[in-house]
């Protein structure tokens, strides 16, 4: 799991980035980090809602008009205008300050339990796709995928939805060997996938990367 915490408070963005381990986190202290790091390459959100540069009801409403990553909301305001206004916004989670580490860990957790309520199994026309179990079948036939291929899987799937640029998706499966990586592994791993799971819907974004669209064909 990744996180990414949008807080303008560098202490208090660090003690949580240390209460996650910091290779599970990345910090923005402002809105403007912030869009720059939410490439899709992240599972979860802990948002501020007064920051440097803006709202982060207002970033919540952006975010939300492309993405459904879960977003909890973090903020000094405890009026219950507040907690609704953010609630409504389409955050998942609201928590006021001063809180408890221990009390945010326990509300992420409940969070991403709602978002994967199968655990971590993913059904869609004809694919039923169990990252847990490592089991993948399209119209009932087990399909084998290799370790990279699977993680293609997740984060396109985990980021239905949303483009992810080449970069990032390099980044994330080949994590610490990216520089080593030949410049077409990501295309022919593509490749690959697509004849294993025909109908799995991953499309090209000329010039950006790939995005699993919803309920579309994929296409090259």
């Amino acid at each position: 799991m990744r996180i990414l915490i949008v807080e303008d408070d560098r202490a208090l963005n660090n003690g949580i980035a240390l209460s996650f381990g910091s290779e599970q986190t990345v910090s923005a202290y402002t809105l403007k980090e912030a869009r720059a790091m939410l490439d899709g390459a992240v599972d979860l959100v802990i948002l501020d809602i007064n920051l440097p540069d803006g709202s982060g009801l207002d970033f919540c409403r952006e975010v939300r008009r492309t993405s459904r990553v879960p977003i909890i909301f973090l903020t000094a305001n405890d009026m219950e205008i507040d907690i609704v206004t953010g609630l409504e916004t389409g955050a998942d989670d609201y928590l006021t300050k001063p809180f408890s580490l221990a009390v945010l860990r326990a509300r992420v957790n409940a969070v991403m339990r709602r978002k994967l309520p199968e655990g971590d199994v993913f059904c869609q026309d004809g694919l039923r796709l169990d990252f847990e179990a490592m089991d993948f079948q399209e119209n009932g036939k087990q399909v084998e995928l290799s370790k990279t291929e699977q993680k293609l899987l997740k984060l396109l799937v985990k980021n239905r939805g949303m483009t992810l640029s080449r970069e990032t998706l390099i980044d994330r499966i080949w994590s610490g060997e990216a520089e080593f990586v030949e410049g077409n592994a990501l295309s022919v791993t593509v490749k690959r996938l697509r004849e294993k799971l025909p109908s799995a819907p991953v499309k090209t974004v000329y010039g950006i990367g790939y995005v699993w669209e919803r309920g579309g064909k994929h296409g090259d």
